[in-house]
C-alpha cells in the first residue's frame, strides 16, 4: 500500500459467467427514472468457478426500457459498482481468472457496452478509531488521538451466500481484520448489509430513508469489536470516482419535518453530474444501540471531499476490472459521534445507513402528523376570526331591534 497521509477533516468481452439466480423477481414502482413505471428486481450471487470463495453480489432492476445493475464484492476493500443501461437485455459479465489477476481491467463489463447511460462506484477503504478521552469540543478535526487505522482491503469476508435473504432482498458481508494481535474483533465484527427493495417506502427503523426500486440500502454496524480506548470515536473512508479534474458535488437539504428520523433535521446527499445520474444519500446521524432511539444518536460529520491522487490507495478489483486503471479518485470522511454523551462504549454497538441509487434521488415530503399540525396551526387563527365576525353580527342584530321608549 505503500506510505499514506492521514485523513482529512473539514466540516475484450467475456461471455456472462452461470450465476445463482435466486428467482426473485417483483414488480416495483419507481420514482420516475428514465421514465419507467414499473421494475422486476432480481437478487443473485456470482459464483467463482475457479473454486476460490468471492463475495459478489449482483441486484438487477429491469423495467420497460432500462436495466439497472448494482455489484456488491469484498474482493478487496468493499466496494459497490452502479450501471444503468438503456435496455431492458443488459447483462453482467464477470472472467474471474482476469479480475482476480494483477490487472483486473475487463474483468467486469455490463453488455452491451454501448447501453452503459451512467457508471460509477463506491469504495470503503478504512476504518478509523480515536481516542477521544481528552477532546472536550465536539467540533474538533479529528475528534480526538488517532490510532492506526483498520485497512479494509485485509479483512477476511463471511460467505455472501450463507446470508442472502429472499424475503427481505438482502445480504450481508461481515468481515473482521486478518491480523489482529491484539485480538480486538476476537469478538466483534464490522458488517455490511445490503438491501434492495421492490417499491418506495421506508423502513422501519431509524432513520428512516426514503427509498424506491431504484435504490439500494446500505447499513454499516460495527458490533462487539474491543475499543483501543476507553471513550474510542470511529469513522469511515468512503471513495469514489472523480469527475475529470473535479469531485462529486455535495448537497445539504434542511427540512422542518423530523417526524422519520426525530431531532435531525438534515439530509446529506452526494451527486455524479446532471441525469441520468447516481446519488448517494444519507442522513447525518449514526446509533449506539440496536433500538436506534433519540437517546442513542450520534452526529454524524462528512469532511469535504478531496482529491487523492498524493497517495495510493487500496485497490478495489471490482472497480478496476469495470473501469480499468482509473486514477482519478475522490475521498470523504465519516465521522460518528461527539467527546461528550453516547457512543460506541455504550453497548460496543454503532451503526450508519445510506441509500446508493440511479436518477433522480428520493424527495422527502411534509409527514401527515406535521401537515395536520400546520392545519391545525393555521386553521385556528381562521376559525376565531368566524366566531369573532359571528358574535358582531349578532350583536349588531340586537341593536336593531331595539325600540325606544317614547
Amino acid at each position: 500500500m505503500g506510505g499514506r497521509e492521514g485523513p482529512r477533516w473539514g466540516r475484450g468481452c467475456c461471455a456472462p459467467s452461470p450465476t445463482l439466480l435466486l428467482g426473485l423477481l417483483m414488480s416495483a414502482t419507481p420514482l420516475g427514472l428514465l421514465g419507467e413505471e414499473t421494475r422486476q428486481v432480481s437478487l443473485e450471487v456470482i459464483p467463482d468457478l475457479l473454486g476460490a470463495r468471492q463475495n459478489l453480489l449482483h441486484i438487477r432492476a429491469v423495467g420497460t426500457n432500462s436495466t439497472l445493475h448494482y455489484v456488491w464484492g469484498s474482493t478487496g476493500p468493499p466496494a459497490a459498482l452502479m450501471v444503468a443501461t438503456n435496455t431492458t437485455h443488459s447483462t453482467l459479465a464477470v472472467n474471474w481468472s482476469r479480475l482476480l489477476s494483477p490487472e483486473p481491467a475487463g474483468g467486469l463489463s455490463v453488455l452491451p457496452r454501448g447501453s452503459v447511460q451512467f457508471s460509477s462506484a463506491l469504495v470503503f477503504t478504512r476504518l478509523f478509531e480515536f481516542d477521544s478521552t481528552n477532546t472536550s469540543q465536539a467540533s474538533a478535526k479529528p475528534p480526538g488521538n488517532p490510532y492506526p487505522p483498520y485497512s479494509l482491503a485485509e479483512f477476511s469476508w463471511n460467505n455472501i451466500t450463507d446470508s442472502l435473504d429472499p424475503a427481505t432482498l438482502s445480504a450481508t458481508f461481515r468481515g473482521h481484520p486478518i491480523h489482529d494481535p491484539a485480538g480486538a474483533f476476537a469478538n466483534g465484527s464490522l458488517a455490511f448489509r445490503v438491501q434492495a427493495y421492490p417499491s418506495s417506502g421506508r423502513p422501519a427503523q431509524a432513520p428512516r430513508l426514503l427509498h424506491s426500486a431504484d435504490t439500494c440500502q446500505l447499513e454499516v454496524a460495527l458490533v462487539g469489536a474491543c475499543p483501543r480506548g476507553n471513550r474510542s470515536m470511529f469513522g469511515l473512508e468512503v471513495v469514489t470516482l472523480g469527475q475529470g479534474p473535479d469531485c462529486p458535488s455535495v448537497q445539504k437539504q434542511h427540512s422542518i419535518d423530523d417526524e422519520y428520523a426525530p431531532a435531525v433535521f438534515q439530509l446529506d446527499q452526494l451527486l455524479w453530474g446532471s441525469l441520468p445520474s447516481g446519488f448517494m444519500q444519507w442522513r447525518p446521524v449514526a446509533f449506539s444501540q440496536r433500538q436506534r432511539g433519540r437517546d442513542s444518536a450520534l452526529p454524524c460529520q462528512a469532511s469535504p471531499l478531496y482529491l487523492t491522487l498524493e497517495y495510493p490507495l487500496p485497490q478495489s478489483p471490482i472497480v478496476r476490472g469495470f473501469f480499468g486503471s482509473q486514477t482519478n479518485f475522490c475521498a470523504f470522511n465519516l465521522t460518528f459521534g461527539v467527546p461528550t454523551g453516547p457512543g460506541y462504549w455504550d453497548e460496543h454497538y454503532l451503526s450508519w445507513s445510506m441509500l446508493l441509487g440511479v436518477g433522480t434521488p428520493p424527495v422527502d415530503s411534509l409527514s401527515p402528523l406535521i401537515l395536520g399540525i400546520m392545519a391545525v396551526a393555521l386553521g385556528a387563527p381562521g376559525l376565531m376570526l368566524l366566531a369573532g365576525g359571528v358574535v358582531l353580527l349578532l350583536g349588531q342584530k340586537q341593536c336593531s331591534e331595539y325600540q325606544p321608549i317614547n
